[in-house]
C-alpha cells in the first residue's frame, strides 16, 4: 500500500512532533522545519518562531556536515517559503 503525503508545491510535508520535514528524502537536499514557540490565537497554537534547515539526506556524511545552511524566520508559511526556494534551486 503506497503512503500518500501531504504536499505543498509539489513537496512532501511529514510532521513529527515540532519538526516538519519538507522535500523527497530520496533526493540530495530535504528541508527541516523546527518550530521553536507558538503563540495562541483563539484555540490554535500558531508558530512565531522557526528554524529552517536545508540537510544532505546520504546516510554516509558525517553528521557535521549534514547542514547546508539555516534561516529563522517568524511563521511557518515564511519558513515554507525559503524551504522551497532553497529546494528548487
Amino acid at each position: 500500500m503506497a503512503e500518500s503525503f501531504l504536499m505543498y508545491k509539489g513537496f512532501p510535508l511529514v510532521r513529527k512532533n515540532k519538526d516538519i520535514y519538507y522535500g523527497h528524502m530520496g533526493d540530495e537536499l530535504v528541508a527541516n522545519i523546527r518550530v521553536i514557540s507558538t503563540h495562541k490565537e483563539g484555540e490554535l497554537d500558531v508558530a512565531d518562531k522557526v528554524k529552517v534547515i536545508l540537510m544532505r539526506t546520504a546516510k554516509d556524511i558525517d553528521p557535521k556536515d549534514m547542514v547546508v545552511k539555516t534561516s529563522d524566520r517568524n511563521s511557518l508559511y515564511e519558513a515554507l517559503d525559503v524551504a522551497n526556494i532553497w529546494l528548487t534551486r
